[in-house]
């Protein structure tokens, strides 16, 4: 179908804005970080409150949200998208609220070491740190540990994926869902039909998945390790079930889908739906855009079916 009109509107509002590949990082992240006001009212929930851990390299912020209900909850780890390099925990405060409050879980944003200063793995060794301390604390935090889902949009669909790779290889805890928001899973090049289709005039380009990527890895080599490029993991058996979205305009459209059915191939209870009409990032705009709203439904309802 048709680019939806409410996406494109916001398409038109962003005509002249600089992309996001030309500019120095600092500029890109002030840029991300001044979308946060757009962006409608989010869910109501019980509290929110930050909390540092000891992490891998540092004080670690982690970001507790807890919903209205009573618990023990379900515990939901988030690691936000934006390419390894951008956004923040402010930036998808509105998106954890939404889950918190949809899917009646304890939401534990986690705000890991961005690239270029820190490369792969520093982030995802910052998110397997953050899950596990999640897990073992899930009674202070009034989350039931043995619900537990990883989460994330984007790149932080890519964290989620490999966090669950990570936790299975190394032994550690059994999670109950990854919750794959138009995840990143494989490099950009080759890339897929839809990096063709979809690489310029819907938002995210293909310019600026290879200026994201430049900056994540230290090395195009780095791209074959699957804990960089999920889609490459030889073996997917044994993962927790998921949820993969994709947006038709997107050029990651193609990958997710690719991780989906191959998560199905290994016997992994996989659900995946392709959102027409959308655009990469388009869960950001829950409030404003119509297709936004029944996503994160989407989102919130299989997250109740994976943790009951």
């Amino acid at each position: 179908m048709p680019v939806d009109p409410q996406i494109q509107a916001l398409l038109d509002k962003g005509t002249g804005v600089p992309a996001t590949h030309t500019l120095p990082v600092a500029e890109a992240r002030r840029l991300y970080e001044a979308r946060v006001p757009l962006m409608a009212p989010a869910a109501a929930i019980g509290s929110v409150r930050e909390h540092a851990i000891e992490g891998p390299g540092g004080k670690l912020r982690l970001r507790i949200y807890t919903p209205q209900s009573a618990g023990p909850s379900p515990l939901v780890v988030f690691y936000h998208g934006s390419g390894f390099v951008l956004c923040s925990l402010n930036t998808h405060d509105g998106m954890c609220r939404n889950l918190c409050g949809g899917a009646e879980c304890v939401v534990v944003s986690v705000d890991y070491r961005l690239a270029p200063e820190h490369k792969f793995p520093a982030g995802l060794d910052d998110c397997v740190a953050a899950t596990l301390w999640a897990i073992a604390h899930a009674a202070e935090l009034g989350a039931d540990a043995s619900r537990t889902v990883v989460a994330g949009d984007s790149a932080g669909g890519n964290l989620a994926a490999a966090a669950a790779l990570r936790l299975r290889d190394e032994g550690g805890p059994r999670l109950c869902g990854q919750l794959l928001i138009y995840p990143v899973t494989d490099y950009h090049t080759p890339g897929t039909p839809s990096y063709a289709e979809n690489g310029n005039g819907y938002g995210l380009t293909r310019a600026t998945m290879e200026w994201f990527w430049g900056h994540y890895l230290a090395g195009a080599s780095d791209a074959a390790n699957p804990l960089a490029s999920p889609l490459r993991a030889a073996d997917l058996r044994g993962l927790p079930p998921a949820l993969v979205q994709t947006a038709e305009y997107d050029p990651l459209r193609d990958e997710g889908e690719l991780y989906a059915e191959r998560l199905r191939q290994a016997g992994v209870p996989t659900d995946m739906s392709r959102w027409p009409g959308m655009n990469h990032g388009f869960l950001f705009w829950v409030g404003i855009v119509d297709r936004a709203a029944d996503a994160m439904a989407e989102c919130c309802a299989w997250l109740r079916r994976v943790t009951t």
